[in-house]
């Protein structure tokens, strides 16, 4: 009877535990970005910048990804680019065909699940 009694006490606390460790949901905010793609000239690689959903003035440059040590990140391929997104936590929403008189390409739409303490503030890009 001793032995129940303890396995119980036991799954009941290891239950506990376990609860507190999970991530309420009511934390997690999603986030999107979205992930557009322009093939080079006379190349087989493409040319990719991200929006993040923060505010850019209307000349500037197209915000791109850059590496640990600052330098932007080249993708071979449209699918190298989407592995390095898919390894970084975010999961592909929607694909869009963007053809116009200026560009053509894709546009790839993520998402992420933050936690709000983990959210910066979107500053302004020069």
């Amino acid at each position: 009877m001793k032995k129940i009694s303890a396995i119980l006490v036991l799954m009941i606390v290891f239950q506990s535990i376990k609860a507190q460790v999970i991530i309420d949901d009511s934390t997690l905010v999603e986030q999107y970005c979205e992930l557009n793609t322009h093939p080079k000239a006379l190349s087989n690689k493409v040319s990719i910048d991200i929006n993040f959903g923060q505010f850019r003035r209307f000349f500037a440059s197209p915000q791109r990804l850059h590496d640990e040590e600052g330098r932007i990140k080249n993708f071979n391929s449209v699918v190298d680019a989407l592995n390095y997104m898919g390894f970084q936590g975010w999961k592909l929403v929607n694909v869009v065909s963007c053809s116009d008189s200026s560009s053509s390409g894709y546009s790839y739409y993520f998402k992420k699940k933050f936690r709000k303490d983990e959210l910066i503030e979107n500053k302004d890009i020069d």
